[in-house]
This record gives structure tokens, sequence and C-alpha cells, in this order.
């Protein structure tokens, strides 16, 4: 018997488009705070030389992208990294990613948080004297605005994301420009090469792979388009465009406001004039003075309140995801029936947001626990974005083998896991190699938080597999009916599992209709299945 669909269980099918979703990932990388904070890192090591290494991390970023785009192509669904591993290799593997995607997402918003903070209390203890540990307001402002932009709905939040981002590249994008005139004659291509890399310790190539190793971690985010594919339009081509299309993008913004810093400072000089945080609102205020040194801190705030965001938008759908098929609680699958958000997910990551944030900020400090949480995240993505080449390279072979191209299917995938093994190394303090320090306490403990998440999740995958093993081959299913627009224009891809439209424990198939208006909520879906029990 047909069971009458409730309203208010599925997202808004269709309501943003390439636009929104491309700006969902470059708001993701905070690329004004990543110029100010993640590259400086890798600048300590290839000093004069670091635009080169900005692109060696831009081609293997590059390469990862192509493996997630390839694989968007046919697993459009909001639980995007477990959905591509399970279906490509095995589905406790993407039980483990979903489990570890799941515990770290939700910490950009704190993470930001954090660094909102810090960065305002000491541009107000700088300018006016502030107290300098007035940070917390700041964080727990910030992390009620991300609420009420995420809770709002994906139009709102995304819409909102691609004016936040436009702005933070404007503002740097214009400084850099005024750099590379002030710097006349000492513009140089030299800069690309290994001549600068002048490091006693790290001279030449040796500091440039140092250096790129770090500024990878400036590209983290460039994936988050991947959760938004249930509401995207024609997400078999949107998502690939905007995953390939932002890490482009930014990676040639990167590539922009470091040869702009590097020449104007002089190469020679670099390491020691762009510092971790001040050295571009110095950089600011020599462009344009005191306006200059304001919009510079303005552009980093806005940057945090926009990566906040996109990372709000990827950690509650992928907690949607996961409740929909009740691997986390079945709640976390509630959307709110006007909005269309994942409305107790959302709440959730509020909580997550402040709690984490003041937390820690209180342990130990803001900077620190920033650094802490970051590093946490380091050491569960890069992993993750190497088992995503394996998976792209596995699905092509086993799954789509008529589409199988040795180039996009082995070579880039190959060459994405080999770039990131370094990375890891890096980001997890472990010195393998001569560049990588040891982790100082408490960021040391970030290895240890990460492997504990995941022991956990291998002792539930383990009960999961011994008592209800629907609930893991749920994984594989890509919960989107097939878009009768993208058919008809040939863009057909594999045929799909039938999508959620149900309470957060009953699936129910796709009415397979066109997408509904912006304005309109969408089709409710008929035809229930039995949910997994």
């Amino acid at each position: 018997m047909a069971a009458v669909p409730q309203e208010g269980t599925s997202l808004a099918r269709g309501a943003v488009g390439l636009r929104e979703v491309i700006f969902q990932s470059i708001t993701h990388m905070a690329p004004a705070a990543a110029v100010a904070f993640s590259i400086p890192s890798g600048i300590a090591f290839g000093n004069g030389a670091t635009p080169l290494a900005v692109i060696f991390a831009l081609i293997g970023c590059l390469f990862v992208a192509i493996s997630i785009g390839q694989l968007a192509r046919h697993l459009p669904s909001a639980g995007s990294f477990s959905t591509y591993t399970s279906k490509s290799l095995h589905p406790g593997l993407g039980f483990l990613i979903g489990w570890g995607y799941a515990f770290v997402e939700p910490l950009i918003v704190p993470i930001l948080m954090l660094n909102l903070g810090f960065a305002a209390a000491d541009f107000f203890h700088t300018e006016f004297g502030w107290d300098p540990g007035l940070w917390w307001p700041w964080a727990i402002a910030g992390s009620f605005l991300v609420f009420a932009i995420g809770y709002l709905g994906v139009k709102v939040s995304t819409r909102t994301g691609s004016v936040l981002g436009a702005i933070e590249i404007g503002v740097f994008a214009l400084v850099a420009i005024w750099l590379i005139g002030k710097a006349g004659s000492d513009n140089t291509l030299a800069v690309f090469g290994t001549k600068y890399a002048t490091n006693p310790d790290f001279k030449g190539m040796t500091g440039v792979i140092a250096a790129s190793v770090f500024t990878i971690l400036a590209f983290i985010g460039f994936e988050a388009a991947a959760p938004l594919a249930e509401e995207a339009r024609h997400p078999r081509r949107t998502i690939p465009r905007a995953v390939i299309g932002s890490a482009l993008i930014i990676g040639l913004f990167y590539v922009l406001t470091t040869y702009a810093a590097t020449v104007f400072v002089g190469p020679n000089n670099a390491s020691k004039a762009i510092t971790f945080g001040t050295g571009w609102l110095n950089l600011g205020r020599a462009a344009w003075g005191g306006v200059g040194f304001l919009l510079v801190f303005l552009a980093i705030v806005n940057s945090t309140i926009a990566n906040a965001n996109a990372g709000s938008n990827a950690a509650t759908r992928t907690w949607y995801a996961l409740g929909r098929i009740r691997l986390l609680p079945s709640r976390l699958a509630t959307v709110h029936p006007r909005h269309r958000s994942p409305s107790v997910a959302t709440i959730g990551q509020l909580v997550v947001g402040i709690g984490v944030s003041l937390w820690l900020g209180f342990q130990y400090d803001p900077i620190t626990a920033f650094a802490l949480l970051a590093t946490t995240l380091t050491v569960f993505f890069v992993p993750m974005y190497m088992i995503l080449n394996i998976s792209c390279i596995a699905y092509y072979r086993r799954h789509q083998r008529q589409e199988f191209n040795a180039v996009l299917h082995i070579v880039i995938p190959v060459l994405g896991v080999l770039v990131f093994i370094p990375a890891f190394f890096a980001g997890a303090g472990l010195p393998v190699f001569s560049f990588i320090p040891r982790l100082p306490y408490p960021i040391s403990l970030a290895g240890l938080i990460m492997g504990s998440w995941m022991i956990i999740g291998i002792v539930y995958l383990i009960v999961l597999s011994m008592t209800n093993r629907d609930r893991l081959r749920a994984t594989e299913q890509v919960f989107l009916e097939e878009d009768p627009e993208e058919l008809r224009a040939g863009d057909r891809g594999p045929a799909l599992s039938p999508g959620w439209g149900g309470p957060p424990d009953t699936m129910h198939a796709g009415t397979g209709e066109e997408p509904p208006e912006e304005d309109r909520p969408p089709a409710a879906p008929t035809d229930p299945i039995a949910p997994p029990s």
C-alpha cells in the first residue's frame, strides 16, 4: 500500500546553480585567510621561490579535483565521499569515510570562529587598546550568524557565500595588483624557479617541495561542493565543474597574491616579511595606508564567516545523509518544511561551533586551539583525498569500463595519491622527511584525537557487520533520481537508486519529475520501499 509522504523530509532539489555551488568550494578554502595564515607557513621553507611551490600545490590538487569530479558525474549524493568510496571500494570503508567526515567537517565552524576571535581581539587591542582576551564574544556572534544563514536554506547560504567570497577575493586581488605595480622593476619571473629558495636548510628544489607541502593545505575545501549534489541543478555537470573550477580559480589567486607579496618585499626577504597573520595586514597598510590595513582585516574576517558557512553546509548535509540511513541518529535527517534546510543538523552545528571553540579556546588559547583543530582536519582530509583517488580508479574499472580512460582513471589518480603522501606526514607532524618538525603539545594530540574517533568507528562498523549489514550497504545508494533534462541532453549516467523522501526512517523512490521552480517546494516522492532494518 502506498504511504502518504510527509512534508519536510527532503532537501530542496534543484535550488542552486553553478555559481552558488562553485562558491561553496571557494569559500570553504577561505582564500583570504589561507593567504594570510596558511601560505606563510610554506614561505618559511621556500622563501622567494614559494610562488613555484604554489603552482606545484595547484597541480597536485587539480589531480584530486579531477578524480572527485569523475566520481561525482555518476554518483550525485549528499553522502558524497562516503557514497563514492562505498560504491567503488567497499561499504565498510565508505562508512569509515563518512564517519570521519561527519566528525571533522563540523569542526570547520569552531576553527573559523577561533580564527575570527583572535583576529578581531588582536585588531581591537592594537588599534583601540581593548582587552586582548575578548576573543570569545566574536566567536559566539559569528557562530549565531553562520547558524542563521544556514537555517534559512541552501539558497540563502550559498548566495551569501557567493557575495562574501567575491568580496575577499576582490580585496586581496586589488592589493596584489597594486603591490605588483609598486614593485616596478623588481618584478621577476625568477620567483617561479629555484633561485630564491635560499633557506640554508632547504635550498633549491628541496625548499620548493617542502613549501608546496604546506601550500597544499591552503587548498583544503575545494571538494566541499560535492555534498550539495542533491540541491544543485544538473548535479552531474555542476559538481565536477565546481570542484575542478574552484581549485583552478583559487590556485591562480594564490599564485597572484604570493607572487605580488614576494616581489614587493623582495624574494630574499620573503620569509621575514610575509609572516603568519600580520604579514598581509602590513602589506595592506603599505598599499593604501590605514584604509588598506582595515580592508585586509575586514577581508580576513569576511573569509572566516564565508568559510564557516561553507563548512556548515557540508557538515549538515553529511549528517543529514547519514541520518536518513540511520548510521547517525535519524533526527538529523529532519528538514525544515519551509526553508528545506536540515534544521536539526544545523542546530547541532551551532552547538558544536560555540561549544568546541569556547572549550578549547579557554582550555588553551585561541591560536593554540585553532592549530590543534586545523591539524586534526589535516590528519583526516589528506588520507581521504588519497582514498578518493583510489576510488576513482576502482569505480571506472568495476562499474564504468565503457568510459575507462587510462589518463583520467589511472595516471591522474596515482599522481594525486603521490602528491599527498608528504602532505599527510607534514600535517600530522610525523618527521618522515627532513623538513617536517615534530608538533608541539597540545597540537600533537591531533593524531590521537582522530585515531581514537576512527577506532570507535571501526568498533561500530564491526557491530553493524554482525547485526545490521543493510545499513552499511545503504551507504552505496545514490539518493537522487535521474534528471530528465540531463537525459534528454545525452548526459546519461548509470541508473540511480531511489531518492529519500519520507520520514527520516523511511525511503521512497523519486518521482522522476522535472526539478521544481526555485520558489516552490520539490514534488512529493512516491512509491515507498521498506527501509533498512
